[in-house]
């Protein structure tokens, strides 16, 4: 296979970095070269985190270039916007509805742009938008901290990742505390199956 590129935007605290994880360990356990990095940003609560994977035969490189993700997975939609230059008429972005309006937006007395404001811009890149009710399904599934989860799962559903999800699910398990890994299967499970459902 060539090479598959993913970039995800969000902000410390929303497991950014643990969904990056999932998807290299996933990738390894399929047989794949893979490069995970953490682009930019800090990891704490409310900062910008920016990951990337890069999976596939060859890959040397950890870091994705601007217009050659494949898929970027959005976390916050203001992140997805800020990661727009990776993006281009073929990249797949995959993004939650959870809005954490950042610090400089309330400083400056600004509103946070509309959900059809927000596609828009989107659509100036790629037309392959799809936002996922996180907030809703890792209810569901059990607990608000499973957000991350849910956008992995939908990620695997759209069958642009060269991973197995069977492979995901396996990865899950070894990363995730025991005690939490059935609410996290879970949440996998239904944003999975929201993709399956709606698109």
């Amino acid at each position: 296979m060539t090479e598959c590129n993913v970039v995800l935007a969000g902000v410390g605290g929303q497991g950014t970095l643990l969904a990056a994880e999932i998807l290299g360990v996933a990738a390894v356990i399929d047989g794949l070269n893979v490069r995970v990095s953490e682009i930019h940003g800090m990891a704490q609560r409310g900062g910008a985190v920016t990951s990337s994977v890069r999976m596939g035969d060859d890959v040397a490189s950890p870091t994705v270039m601007e217009g050659q993700a494949d898929v970027l997975i959005g976390f916050e939609p203001l992140e997805t916007l800020r990661n727009l230059k990776y993006a281009s008429e073929k990249t797949l972005v995959i993004m939650s509805d959870e809005r954490i309006p950042p610090t400089e937006l309330s400083a400056k007395n600004k509103p946070y742009p509309t959900t059809r404001e927000i596609v828009a811009k989107i659509n100036g890149f790629t037309r392959n938008v799809k936002i996922i009710e996180t907030e809703r399904l890792a209810k569901e599934a059990g607990s608000l901290l499973t957000r991350n989860v849910v956008l992995v799962g939908a990620s695997v559903a759209f069958g642009r990742l060269p991973v197995k999800k069977e492979s995901v699910v396996q990865a899950l398990r070894e990363l995730v505390p025991a005690k939490h890994v059935e609410i996290n299967a879970k949440a996998f499970s239904l944003g999975y199956d929201y993709i399956s459902s709606t698109s």
